[in-house]
């Protein structure tokens, strides 16, 4: 699991060079590679997964809209949206990220016992008491099934990267 990260060009070019790291403005084109899985979180809340190759473009249609409902009530969704925005600095108060996943099946992870353990055991037909001494080694391999699931009980968010 990874982190995805806002992309500006080195030579200046790109239009957004002030925006936040972690909002998503509205149109934005988020890469999705094959064999990835990209998830939209907002405010902790997984709000969107794609696992298409492609380009996806964010869509902020649950913003609050005039044109949405009656005028009166847009209006009072408005506001209050407005209103939040002032408490903010004039950004939104969402933390939205993205974050992508390998879904490809990871092989090759090694296991074992650093030394050997010590085991005692009865042996019914004697009464004897045996020390047996266990080692174990070997490989194995996982993939991610469920990156939702992934998400919110095993990673959470990240920093940048997780093991």
């Amino acid at each position: 699991m990874m982190k995805g990260q806002k992309r500006t060009s080195s030579r200046g070019r790109s239009s957004n060079t002030s925006g936040e790291d972690n909002i998503i403005s509205n149109g934005s084109k988020i890469a999705v590679n094959n064999g990835q899985c990209m998830m939209i979180v907002e405010s902790g809340k997984v709000v969107d997964v794609c696992n298409e190759p492609g380009e996806y473009i964010y869509d902020m249609s649950t913003e609050p809209s005039i044109f949405t409902g009656g005028l009166e009530q847009g209006l009072r969704d408005m506001w209050g949206q407005m209103k939040e925005r002032f408490t903010f600095g004039g950004d939104t108060g969402k933390d939205q990220r993205v974050y992508y996943f390998n879904m490809k099946e990871l092989i090759g992870n090694k296991y074992g016992t650093p030394q050997e353990v010590p085991f005692k055991m009865k042996d019914p037909d004697t009464g004897q008491i045996l020390l047996i001494r266990l080692r174990c080694f070997g490989e194995y391999s996982y993939h991610i099934v469920d990156p939702a699931l992934f998400y919110t009980n095993v990673a959470s968010n990240v920093a940048d990267r997780s093991p």
